[in-house]
């Protein structure tokens, strides 16, 4: 990797999260791990009440990375077709018919999934093939998503009304979750004077999509060394119930941990890190600061930590600390 071409990544990715600020009040810890993920190449499940700004985040990153958007609102009778596109009959011009592919709003840059858990399973499985392979099939016909391609899903609280949690295997293709939390008193109040007055800010364009996929494809190219996969793969192993070596609230209280999909987004989401930071390699601190986005929807608790009320956020916690302290 050249010194000049990661210089430069760090300009455009400080430039492209500057940008951001001056439109998102506060969140940068979500803003950061919102970058991670896009430049990771993967997709992120935000969660929170409403009125929070999720939509408005992703709808200024497109805007930011001069990326085509589109919005799903999820609701209980959507169907997959309107996610998806249909084929319809349309007459040409010798006056015969034929079927028409008519692309549905998934053929964008940037997908924002709206409240993704008020639709039922069947519509949110319709996300699982252009999510994972990056390609839409309509009545046998495969077609190719354009790249790069994000799907950016936000959802409420799943004990919320009128709300269907997400089955696991859709969970688990979601690079990260990233919760976002209320504002403190200093930004609400900033929030208020941003959004209730007069005046009104232009986005600059920092980026475009060519440049998005060349600061992918560095990221790829970071170094992972042999102690820090086997650190990384320590941390994976440590989820699960069975494993010698996990803490013992994973022992008494998961029922199942992260697998080999998760191993993948903790490096993928430690090299976006580690290239936005400047650095050429991986480090500890960069597993760390990854471990609590990747895993916490890769838990699943049994009975006994439903019952008790332990997040996964806790259990996450006391694995790092069991598998190595500090952050760096």
């Amino acid at each position: 990797m050249k010194e000049k071409s990661l210089q430069e990544t760090i300009d455009k990715t400080a430039a492209v999260k500057a940008e951001i600020a001056t439109f998102i009040v506060g969140q940068d810890e979500v803003i950061d791990q919102v970058l991670w993920t896009i430049v990771a190449g993967g997709h992120a499940l935000l969660e929170g009440l409403p009125g929070l700004g999720k939509t408005m985040l992703v709808r200024t990153i497109s805007d930011v990375m001069d990326l085509k958007f589109s919005r799903i609102q999820f609701t209980p009778d959507l169907m997959p077709s309107d996610i998806t596109g249909t084929m319809m009959i349309e007459p040409s011009e010798d006056g015969k018919q034929s079927f028409v592919f008519h692309e549905g709003p998934i053929f964008a840059n940037i997908v924002l999934a709206d409240e993704i858990n008020r639709a039922t399973p069947k519509t949110q499985s319709s996300l699982l093939e252009a999510m994972g392979e990056r390609t839409v099939t309509v009545m046998g016909d495969t077609k190719h998503l354009q790249q790069p391609f994000f799907v950016l899903a936000t959802q409420n609280p799943i004990d919320l009304e009128g709300t269907y949690p997400l089955p696991e295997a859709q969970m688990d293709r979601f690079l990260v979750k990233i919760n976002i939390d209320y504002p403190s008193r200093d930004e609400l109040k900033q929030i208020a004077v941003s959004t209730t007055g007069t005046l009104s800010q232009n986005i600059s364009k920092i980026i475009d999509a060519k440049g998005l996929i060349e600061i992918q494809q560095l990221a790829l190219e970071l170094l992972v060394s042999e102690e820090i996969l086997d650190y990384a793969v320590n941390l994976i192993m440590a989820t699960h119930p069975g494993n010698e070596s996990s803490p013992e609230s994973v022992k008494k209280f998961v029922r199942y941990g992260s697998g080999p999909r998760g191993l993948q987004s903790l490096i993928k989401i430690a090299k976006a890190r580690a290239l936005m930071n400047g650095r050429y390699h991986v480090s500890k601190g960069d597993i760390k600061h990854a471990a609590r986005p990747v895993l916490r929807h890769r838990l699943f608790l049994n009975f006994e930590g439903e019952a008790t009320g332990i997040t996964s956020e806790e259990i996450i916690n006391e694995i790092i600390a069991a598998i190595g302290s500090g952050m760096s």
